[in-house]
């Protein structure tokens, strides 16, 4: 049986498993999808000597960068994005990396900003998630400012607050299940009806930054549509003779 799965740490949070099992099932394909949940990147060789039938895996946080060295070839939108989120694996069991998290982004994206005319962009993280995102924003000449806790973006943003036809990007784990609680510390009370707030997790479905943003009239997104579409982006790849 051909074998797929999912390398990150941890996974508590992710549906992807759930989403490949059932496509697997709906599609009568012989297939099977496995949680790989490891504290260290280098138990990738193990996990390719255990599972001689595995095919290619996704990657998640927070090895889409540190996975670049187990690679033996890199797909150039990968290599400009600076992330991989989809391994495939060849017969003489050669690993491929790609990035499809852009794929996904572009479709949340342009549904995000359906008939919105954005002038300023916030992009809050540094990860591989954010890489995809940078990419993307590029692609659409969006200019964007990063928001990160290395320098004091987050505490300059908080000073002056949102104005009109603001795109705010969460990018980073916080939030994500289990910790549902947790949210960025943004001036939420600045937001308006004019501004939208995407949020890259999708469990849970209504995040605290979500939650914070709709309060104040704006517009918000999770990122279960990005997790689809990169979803069947991977497939394509793996299932590529």
């Amino acid at each position: 049986m051909k074998t797929f799965g999912l390398i990150g740490h941890p996974l508590s949070h992710s549906f992807s498993k759930a989403y490949f099992d059932n496509k697997f099932k709906n599609e009568d394909l012989d297939c099977f999808f496995v949680n790989f949940d490891i504290e260290k990147l280098d138990s990738i060789e193990d996990i390719l000597i255990q599972y001689p039938n595995l095919q290619g895996f996704t990657i998640t946080h927070p090895y889409k960068k540190s996975i670049f060295e187990y690679l033996d070839y890199i797909d150039e939108n990968a290599k400009q994005i600076g992330a991989v989120n989809v391994v495939k694996i060849d017969s003489s069991r050669k690993l491929s990396g790609f990035n499809t998290d852009y794929i996904g982004f572009q479709g949340l994206l342009r549904e995000a900003l359906d008939g919105k005319n954005i002038k300023n962009t916030y992009v809050c993280g540094t990860g591989g998630a954010s890489e995809a995102v940078k990419f993307v924003l590029k692609q659409r000449n969006i200019s964007f400012q990063i928001l990160s806790r290395k320098n004091n973006s987050y505490q300059e943003l908080k000073d002056k607050g949102f104005h009109d036809n603001e795109l705010i990007i969460n990018a980073t784990p916080v939030g994500m299940y289990p910790n549902c609680d947790e949210k960025l510390d943004l001036p939420y009370d600045t937001a308006n009806s004019t501004n939208v707030f995407i949020d890259l997790i999708y469990n849970p479905e209504e995040t605290m930054f979500m939650k914070e943003a709709k309060k104040h009239g704006a517009s918000v997104y999770n990122g279960l549509k990005m997790l689809k579409l990169q979803a069947e982006a991977a497939w394509s790849i793996w299932s590529k003779e």
